[in-house]
């Protein structure tokens, strides 16, 4: 589906576009606070570093992963689940920064979601011919509050689609400093990213970083 059917209402550099209700792509909102942000992901992948794990069935991931919070997201053989702890290092996830918590939060009331709490945030990298499939968000305790994601570096197309995962999913164009937030009746969507093409960003070289805000707890 073509983009330009979606509502759109600007307001300044950064304007928004309405995906169905629930769900909604800020674009350009994190732009400002790009460079400040990547020094603050590589200081936190200094203590966790990035890894590609293991699906329950056996598959690595092709892309690496990352978490600041008080919990973190991981995979393995045993399971999608959020722990305490790094179990590569048995340490405590990095404590999420301050400034990412509030351009989530400041993210997730513009799309409309007030009192965002994350305590959670879920650091991806990704390189050329690495991708994410079709999958739900349901690992949390509940799902009342929405899922906040930000783009950094070269473009990926997300993949948005239904409540079941043979709906047919849009095809959005997310680029550096996109962030798309997602929650009420959308909440439970199936979501995923296309092969990353080779490109290059000045800020990133030729990976794409995506922090995705959760209230896991």
């Amino acid at each position: 589906m073509n983009l330009d059917l979606f509502s759109s209402v600007h307001n300044g550099e950064t304007w928004a576009e309405t995906l169905c209700p629930g769900a909604v792509v800020l674009r350009q909102y994190a732009t400002a606070k790009a460079e400040s942000i990547l020094q603050a992901v590589q200081q936190i992948t200094q203590q966790a570093p990035f890894r590609q794990m293991q699906t329950p069935g056996g598959h690595t991931m092709s892309v690496a992963l990352s978490n600041c919070g008080s919990v973190g997201w991981l995979s393995d053989r045993s399971g999608y689940r959020y722990s305490r702890t790094n179990p590569h290092t048995g340490q405590l996830w990095p404590p999420m920064p301050e400034s990412f918590r509030e351009l989530a939060q400041a993210a997730a009331l513009a799309a409309g979601f007030p009192d965002f709490q994350p305590d959670a945030c879920l650091i991806n990298r990704y390189t050329p011919g690495s991708k994410m499939g079709l999958h739900q968000d349901r690992d949390e305790r509940d799902f009342s509050a929405p899922i906040v994601s930000v783009s950094l570096g070269v473009p990926a197309t997300f993949q948005f689609g239904g409540v079941k995962r043979s709906d047919p999913p849009l095809k959005i164009p997310l680029m550096h400093g996109d962030v798309v937030v997602w929650g009420g009746e959308a909440r439970l969507r199936f979501h995923g990213v296309l092969t990353i093409r080779q490109a290059y960003h000045p800020l990133t070289g030729d990976e794409r970083i995506n922090l995705t805000f959760r209230q896991a707890l």
